[in-house]
């Protein structure tokens, strides 16, 4: 495995990004670095394009102190400085005092506000200063997970808080170690997107990934909270000389879900006419992780259709996203992507298209070993006491003639808890609870 990104005693290597555009898989696997930039040839943008972002910023703030200026454009006070004097000297900007540490206040002139509102028609962008494509895609070659390879011991760990059978994680290791497509299917509430999303943790490391990217001209947001998990950087373990670029943050590897709300335009780039700014597609967000499809065959576009996005770049692991104003890129696609559905995919699509998914695995129901064992975890991990016999009466009763499910044991479980808290008292799974709780559960289908 990688060295570990949260030890900070760690070995990390570190690597520069400016210069020429590399070609995929010059970088290593593992230790991936991006470094604060030094000179303008490492942000590797033009001066003016972080320009206009100061300018606009300092519309919307009045007066800024240099230092916050740096700290809003993500780069050093050393290179803002010089920036700022510069637009001192194109007479945009100019000083309105000094604090106490000799650091400039800055204000917008009359010229530099006339500019600032013309800028903003194109967008309205403020922040980090976009990190250029092909630094990206450096950075995706480097923590690629075709790198990293998935034990034994990766997968029991990341599935530690599951009960799958021994054959089913057998399964699973060799897909998920291969980074290559896959089918999760068989019967609902069975833990297939549960699965899902607990197969980005059997590659058990970080990444780091820019908060905006330029892509020809466009500016994209791709850091989304909503789907990364920031790990902070733990700085204090590196020299000035080696201090992360502000313009990326330190994620956990991705896990980017989408299920029966997918459209094929949620995997294009999508700009945003007000602000000018636009929104990466999900893969490009699952980069480095798993993009999981769940309930495949349920979306609003024909699954024919859907795979027919796919099949370029399953095989070359490259994408061609289209950018908004009709052109097309090539950009890297790096998750390991994992079709989670409750159809046999036989019926879903043909022969043609499930050999180009290499791994199609079944997500069987529980044993009866298995569903008594997740039952008895789970009540321990709910707080809800099993007396003696407790668990034979429910199988016994209500599961003679009923398929079990891996999501009934918690499901029934909490309808037993939720009982006993509303009426103030210690819960219980007695015969009563259980038939109170199938009742409310199943309803009158039954099933």
């Amino acid at each position: 495995m990688p060295n570990d990104p949260d030890d900070p005693e760690s070995d990390i290597p570190t690597i520069r990004l400016g210069g020429a555009q590399p070609r995929m898989g010059e970088l290593p696997a593992a230790g991936f670095l991006p470094r604060e930039p030094r000179s303008w040839d490492e942000v590797g943008l033009d001066e003016a394009q972080v320009e206009g972002i100061v300018l606009r910023y300092l519309a919307r703030e009045g007066t800024a102190h240099g230092r916050a200026i740096a700290q809003e454009v993500a780069l050093s006070a050393a290179m803002v400085k010089d920036l700022l004097d510069g637009l001192k000297t194109q007479k945009l900007l100019q000083h309105r005092g000094a604090s106490a540490t000799g650091d400039f206040i800055w204000e917008l002139t009359d010229l530099g506000r006339h500019t600032a509102i013309e800028s903003r028609k194109l967008t309205s962008y403020v922040g980090p200063t976009p990190v250029p494509f092909f630094q990206y895609v450096r950075a995706v070659a480097a923590q690629s997970i075709s790198a990293v390879r998935s034990t034994a011991d990766d997968l029991h760990r990341a599935f530690e808080d599951m009960t799958l059978g021994a054959g089913l994680i057998d399964a699973l290791g060799p897909a998920i170690s291969s980074g290559r497509a896959l089918f999760l299917y068989g019967e609902p509430g069975n833990g297939k997107t549960s699965i899902a999303e607990r197969v980005t943790r059997s590659f058990g490391d970080t990444i780091w990934v820019p908060i905006t990217l330029l892509i020809d001209g466009h500016i994209v947001k791709l850091y989304d909270p909503a789907t990364h998990n920031h790990r902070p950087d733990r700085q204090r373990t590196l020299s000035v000389l080696d201090r992360a670029d502000r313009r990326w943050v330190r994620i956990d590897r991705p896990t980017v879900i989408a299920g029966g709300e997918l459209t094929l335009d949620m995997l294009e780039i999508q700009r945003n006419p007000v602000s000018g700014v636009c929104e990466a597609p999900l893969q490009l967000k699952a980069n480095c992780g798993t993009l999981v499809i769940d309930d495949f065959g349920r979306q609003r576009i024909d699954p024919l259709t859907l795979l027919n996005r796919w099949i370029f770049p399953l095989e070359r692991r490259i994408d061609y996203l289209r950018l908004p104003d009709g052109r097309k890129i090539p950009a890297p696609f790096d998750p390991l992507l994992v079709f989670s559905t409750n159809i046999d995919p036989s019926t879903l699509v043909d022969e043609a298209f499930l050999r180009r998914i290499p791994y199609k695995i079944r997500v069987p129901d529980p044993t009866r070993e298995e569903f008594g064992q997740l039952l008895i975890d789970t009540a321990h991990r709910m707080e809800v006491r099993l007396p003696p016999g407790s668990l034979s009466w429910l199988i016994e009763k209500h599961f003679r003639n009923r398929p079990m499910r891996f999501c009934h044991p918690r499901d029934l479980l909490q309808q037993v808890a939720d009982h006993a808290r509303y009426h103030q008292e210690e819960a219980v799974a007695t015969p009563v609870a259980w038939d109170r709780a199938v009742a409310n559960y199943f309803g009158a289908t039954g099933r």
